[in-house]
């Protein structure tokens, strides 16, 4: 069983890094803003998981639970934010709820 190389797992995780990315900075919903930050995350986790590999080592590993960890508190801190947001306003457009802060 041949390994898949490093360059194509890194290639991979900056795909999917740009793509959350660009959803990020584009996107106007909460909804999809919190999902494109969990997709950047899922590719830094790939990017431990495929150096952690080529270097035989479990820091990869270990990293991308911690990955997971911080992903899942995020997801929930997120949600709870967009809940009541959604109750105070009305709304999850971004635009609206940094209305705000003035």
């Amino acid at each position: 069983m041949s390994a898949i190389p490093m360059g194509y797992a890194l290639g991979l995780a900056a795909i999917l890094f740009a793509l959350g990315l660009v959803g990020v900075l584009v996107r106007r919903n909460i909804i999809f803003v919190l999902a494109s930050i969990e997709v950047m995350l899922n590719a830094a986790g790939l990017a431990f998981l495929a150096a952690g590999a080529r270097w035989g080592r479990a820091d990869g590993q270990v990293m991308f639970v911690f990955i997971l960890a911080v992903a899942a508190a995020e997801v929930s801190v997120g949600l709870a934010i967009a809940l009541k947001c959604r109750r105070h306003l009305g709304t999850l457009d971004i635009d609206a709820i940094s209305k705000l802060k003035d």
